[in-house]
């Protein structure tokens, strides 16, 4: 769980010291008070939706649930340095609610960014899976390193293989799973207006 449970307590501290109330925040965000108490009490493993929702509501940048240190010049992020600690995972919003996505942030110690990119493992997905698509406010690239993932972008759907790219509005709904059966990994850049 690592930072799963790092983003939940740093939501609430947050949130705290804006002496906001879980019902302020959930009707800023949208989402339901037992939402927000389930993300804070780290039982559930939101997906990127409601994580941007509650940033905006909390009048954060996305990236703030993620820093560890204030540096303001360039960040390099270092493969030997990388570690499952530094991970999140989240549900990616498939109907049985399992952890689908791992997010392997590379800008976690950058402070003031406007750009969230991840390495992303995607589990596959079971047979005749449900997916709900979700949607945020800015845009998203990806890039698939390794696998297929297919993309469920508004009525269309895009198939991906390795070396393929999409970069899209997220403002349209839109989920993003493995296919073929297979985990894949994806370079995805999140933007979000702050």
């Amino acid at each position: 769980m690592g930072n799963n449970k790092i983003i939940g307590e740093k939501i609430k501290s947050i949130r705290e010291a804006k002496q906001l109330t879980v019902e302020a925040a959930a009707e800023r965000s949208g989402l339901s008070k037992e939402q927000i108490e389930r993300i804070e009490g780290n039982v559930d493993f939101p997906s990127l939706a409601p994580l941007i929702k509650i940033a905006r509501a909390l009048g954060v940048r996305l990236g703030t649930f993620l820093d560890d240190q204030a540096e303001l010049g360039p960040v390099v992020c270092r493969k030997r340095d990388s570690s499952e600690a530094n991970s999140i995972g989240f549900t990616n919003n498939e109907a049985q609610g399992r952890k689908h996505m791992t997010y392997h942030s590379l800008s976690q110690d950058k402070s003031g960014r406007h750009m969230e990119p991840f390495l992303i493992d995607v589990a596959p997905s079971e047979k005749d899976v449900n997916f709900n698509l979700s949607s945020h406010e800015g845009e998203e690239f990806i890039h698939v390193l390794e696998g297929s993932v297919e993309i469920n972008y508004g009525k269309s759907t895009y198939a991906l293989e390795t070396g393929d790219s999409i970069y899209y509005d997220s403002i349209v709904a839109h989920h993003v799973h493995a296919s073929g059966g297979q985990t894949a990994k994806i370079l995805g850049v999140v933007y979000t207006p702050f």
